[in-house]
């Protein structure tokens, strides 16, 4: 018979127990207040001391749980019974929201995700960067990276509210971490599906991964998703059933079609479909384009990528156009960009001319600057920037993100950009050899945030601005005391809402060289 214990709430982590002797063993029944929730939106509980992670578990929620999995620090339990519900709890509307692992937050009101977000950034200024924010309190959350434990925790603060920028001025000096940059309508928000697929007894089937696990949960709708790429999902898998296509087996490496990508223009209501395929040769390929071409008006373009590599990376090395062009259009505010297979493109338009239009305030552009925009990508960024600025660098280190990146300048007929191929860390030295003095700095890394000589050169470089654009919370603390030691003060954070209902946040911050 499975004990159970009465969990301690407790602000800060206590010290853990040995690994021997530990307050919980596996498949012990506990009871828990949760007092916080992990940056992958697990519920935080404790029991005697000893940290457990609670899926589906919300701060402010008195919870039953069992105990699943121990480790020398901290645990994982499985949520038994709601004994006391959080206020901000709401009933999901994704129907195969329990199975699927595309989001991570739907039985949280939108409200308190988006406070939850900014706590987020804030914890990881605090706990990891060690800067000061203003109208928080003196400390960060002490559950995270660098302490063996699995996320950051949010320290749950009776009464606390989310400052507002014109309060938070009022309190003592810090960074001002702006309330996060929500959506009026948080569903239906992404342009791009990317669909894995597999097979049942009844054919073939796609939707997303269950969560931790490569088994895929059939679907027909998702409510994150425009719902022109549900139709086209469901229509290739229909088609695909009906010509008898097969399934790729990533046990036996043997079937067909690996996965189904559907790009949505918002703006012009073009769309794009890919079907990455293990191997070159399309059975009844004509059949399949001329169904899908009747069936679907908004598709103007049918590409074919090859991927006959065991691995769980979606697309290879050669992409083929099967019918139409080989690209969409579609804008950003007045930039227009051309969106081929492989392009990389924000899969949330809306929230994208949110963050960039932040990004442009931040820059402080009057029209004289000269920008360099590291990690460019296909110059959605410096197009932007380009918009406002005298001259504008790019960098990236895909040739061909700036092959596209050129041929959006001149789509646009913007002829004060340059691009180049490299890593930043590399041809920003070299562009100030050639007499480049930056007045701003952009980045917008990758989650693994800014490589340390790209900073070095920042530093180095000294523009009197940088804006830094993360979609990581913690590597960007880190980055920031970085950029801090070397003269730089962080000014202000506005964290945006890119992705509605699951854990992550994108952040736009502002910083000034000090002196």
């Amino acid at each position: 018979m499975s004990k159970q214990r009465s969990g301690r709430s407790a602000s800060r982590r206590e010290g853990t127990a040995p690994a021997a002797g530990l307050p919980v063993n596996k498949n012990d029944e506990v009871m828990l207040d949760i007092i916080g929730m992990t940056h992958e939106g697990e519920g935080v509980g404790r029991v005697e001391g000893f940290t457990l992670f609670v899926s589906g578990a919300l701060p402010g929620e008195k919870v039953r749980a069992k105990v699943l999995k121990t480790k020398k620090q901290y645990g994982y339990a499985k949520l038994l019974e709601l004994v006391q519900a959080s206020g901000d709890r709401i009933a999901p509307p994704c129907p195969i929201y329990d199975q699927c692992g595309g989001c991570q937050l739907q039985h949280m009101d939108y409200t308190a995700q988006l406070a939850w977000k900014r706590q987020l950034v804030v914890d990881n200024l605090q706990r990891i960067g060690k800067l000061e924010v203003a109208g928080a309190p003196g400390r960060g959350a002490e559950a995270g990276s660098g302490d063996g434990l699995a996320g950051t925790e949010r320290v749950a603060a009776e009464g606390e509210s989310v400052a507002s920028g014109s309060a938070a001025r009022a309190q003592a000096e810090g960074i001002i971490v702006q309330p996060t940059l929500g959506m009026d309508e948080p569903w239906r928000y992404r342009n791009k599906a990317q669909v894995p697929i597999g097979v049942t007894e009844g054919g073939l089937v796609g939707g997303f991964y269950a969560r931790g696990s490569h088994r895929i949960v059939d679907m027909e709708t998702c409510l994150i998703q425009h719902e022109h790429n549900d139709d086209v999902v469901s229509a290739v898998k229909r088609i695909g059933r009906e010509l008898g296509i097969s399934a790729y087996n990533e046990e036996t490496g043997r079937g067909l079609l690996r996965h189904v990508v559907v790009k949505k223009a918002f703006r012009t209501g073009e769309m794009m479909l890919v079907l990455v395929t293990n191997g070159r040769d399309i059975p009844h390929l004509d059949a399949w384009l001329g169904s899908i071409r009747e069936q679907l008006p908004d598709v103007v373009s049918i590409c074919q990528n090859v991927n006959t590599q065991r691995t769980n990376v979606i697309f290879g090395n050669e992409t083929r156009v099967l019918w139409g062009r080989d690209v969409i259009y579609d804008y950003i505010g007045d930039v227009q960009f051309a969106i081929s297979a492989r392009s990389f493109y924000q899969v949330n338009p809306a929230q994208t001319e949110v963050l960039y239009g932040k990004t442009v305030e931040y820059a402080g552009l009057t029209g004289n600057e000269t920008v360099i925009d590291a990690y460019c990508g296909i110059g959605t960024i410096s197009l932007f920037l380009a918009q406002h600025a005298a001259k504008v660098y790019g960098v990236e280190i895909v040739p061909e993100a700036i092959e596209d990146a050129r041929g959006n300048a001149r789509l646009n007929n913007m002829n004060n950009v340059v691009f180049e191929v490299g890593a930043s860390e590399d041809v920003i030295p070299n562009w100030k050899e050639q007499g480049v003095t930056p007045d701003v700095i952009v980045v917008d890394p990758p989650r693994k945030g800014c490589d340390p000589r790209l900073l070095e050169t920042i530093l180095t470089m000294k523009p009197e601005r940088v804006v830094y654009v993360s979609c990581n919370p913690s590597t960007l603390a880190r980055d920031l005391r970085v950029l801090e030691d070397g003269g730089y003060k962080t000014m202000e954070v506005t964290p945006v809402d890119m992705f509605p209902h699951t854990v992550h946040v994108e952040c736009v911050i502002w910083m000034e060289r000090r002196g």
